[in-house]
């Protein structure tokens, strides 16, 4: 993953003049889902079509990652980054496996649903909808710098893991038209496609986080704070 290092700090308070322009990812915040999928992958327009639904949850971040792997069966897929890719063998390498396959997806950066599979895929949403997230994330906005401000705090009683926070930006609709490979003649439609994952920083948790980025894109941006090595994603915000 690339790194963006920008103003990093440990504070307890507001930074002066920010401004709330998300709401806080408290308890019952939304639920991360990803999903990892190509362009030339014959299985993967059923689960494309579940993130049109997903993606106008308020209650779940809904992110379609895109993957290299299909590339070389005659259509390169336009939005794949070998970083999706290798966050999809990362989170493999967690479950102990080192099998991928598209269409998978990942909920709150723990649970698999292979396939387009609605009803399983609703029930693991709502286990992780009844669970307290324990970082609370909140996202400020220091316009005379043209800056945001992330800040995050660890709510548990358990002491913390090791974190990394992330800052992910996607294209909210894309649609194109595929001419050749498993979906040659297939007219597209896709939604919350990841363009630019970044890291942050890394977190322990011990101390209020804050830092101050810049983006690299007017994209909509979410902020996501994870468990290190593909571990359980504690919490999450949009950046509206």
């Amino acid at each position: 993953m690339k790194r963006l290092l920008v103003g990093l700090g440990l504070a307890a308070g507001l930074l002066v003049g920010a401004a709330a322009v998300a709401q806080d990812a408290g308890p019952n915040g939304p639920v991360v889902v990803e999903l990892f999928t190509s362009q030339g992958c014959a299985a993967c327009p059923p689960a494309d079509r579940m993130m049109a639904d997903l993606a106008g949850r308020d209650d779940v971040i809904a992110l379609s990652l895109h993957v290299d792997y299909w590339n070389y069966l005659g259509w390169e897929d336009t939005f794949s980054q070998a970083i999706f890719t290798e966050r999809q063998y990362g989170y493999g390498r967690a479950a102990g496996s080192t099998v991928v396959y598209t269409p998978q997806l990942i909920v709150g950066g723990q649970d698999r649903v292979m396939g387009a599979r609605a009803m399983e895929l609703a029930d693991q949403i709502a286990a992780h909808r009844a669970l307290p997230d324990p970082v609370a994330v909140e996202i400020g906005a220091d316009a005379a710098n043209a800056v945001y401000v992330i800040r995050a705090r660890w709510m548990a009683s358990d002491p913390a893991p090791e974190m990394v926070v992330q800052l992910v930006a996607y294209s909210p609709r894309e649609v194109v038209e595929i001419s050749r490979g498993e979906n040659a003649g297939r007219v597209a439609e896709y939604h919350n496609v990841v363009r630019q994952w970044l890291v942050v920083s890394e977190w322990d948790g011990a101390e209020p986080f804050s830092a101050r980025v810049s983006p690299q894109t007017d994209l909509p941006h979410v902020v996501i704070v994870q468990g290190a090595d593909h571990g359980a994603i504690l919490g999450a915000a949009r950046i509206d």
